[in-house]
């Protein structure tokens, strides 16, 4: 038996997908979220200004998700916009080029029942090469590790107060906004559990975000900083009462 609320319901989740120009990959996301064996889902997708066929993808599945276009304002403002427009109990986020495993959803709301004090639930990250990329590209683009901990946003699963309580992804940040979360998330205390399977299989191609925004990579010691920063704060502050 899954774990619920206080009434006699199984616990909505709301998955995010957003999207700039991925009509690509978009549409095997979409249904990767749609073919959840968990079926108490509500999808939402923000367009963050797509000047290809993202837009007619995500509306050919019409009444199966809500679409919802904006100017070009970065991953994050959509990420948080999406956030607002949601209704669950939980929160799960989704690259549109990377596809999540059938049983994720189920398998991560299992372990909630079993660990209700949890927070967030991650799973593992299994790394394909996108078929389009030729030997040379998989050369240059190494794959650390085939399966590995995933630790970002794609593998997890949260509950909605959780997430509140450490705040929306910071829209400082281009590629490290859910290294900043989770930095945030671990300050607060937050109880994560890492499960065992893969719920996600994360694409490798040639414009990823990390490979495409090589030049913001600086950002990671920045939010390091912010980081020791605002536990060096909270340390003075405790230290003071």
């Amino acid at each position: 038996m899954l774990w619920s609320i206080m009434i006699d319901k199984v616990p909505l989740v709301s998955v995010v997908i957003t999207v700039f120009n991925g009509e690509k990959y978009l549409r095997e996301a979409i249904e990767s979220v749609l073919g959840q064996t968990y079926r108490s889902f509500e999808l939402i997708v923000v367009d963050d200004g797509s000047t290809d066929n993202s837009g007619a993808i995500a509306k050919s599945f019409a009444s199966q998700l809500r679409y919802f276009y904006q100017d070009n304002s970065g991953q994050v403002i959509a990420l948080n916009r999406g956030i607002e427009l949601s209704g669950g109990y939980f929160l799960a986020f989704l690259d549109a080029d990377d596809i999540w495993t059938e049983d994720k959803l189920m398998q991560q709301m299992e372990a909630f029942d079993n660990n209700p004090d949890a927070d967030v639930v991650f799973g593992q990250v299994e790394q394909f090469y996108s078929s389009e990329l030729d030997e040379n590209h998989r050369k240059r683009i190494r794959i650390p590790a085939r399966i590995m901990r995933g630790f970002f946003k794609g593998c997890m699963l949260i509950k909605r107060d959780s997430f509140f309580r450490v705040g929306p992804f910071d829209t400082r940040w281009k590629l490290g906004d859910f290294i900043d979360w989770y930095g945030r998330a671990m300050d607060e205390g937050l109880k994560s559990i890492m499960l065992s399977e893969v719920v996600i299989r994360r694409r490798i191609h040639a414009n990823n975000t990390g490979i495409r925004e090589r030049k913001l990579r600086p950002e990671f010691a920045k939010i390091l900083k912010a980081s020791l920063d605002r536990r060096r704060k909270t340390g003075n502050a405790e230290r003071d009462t």
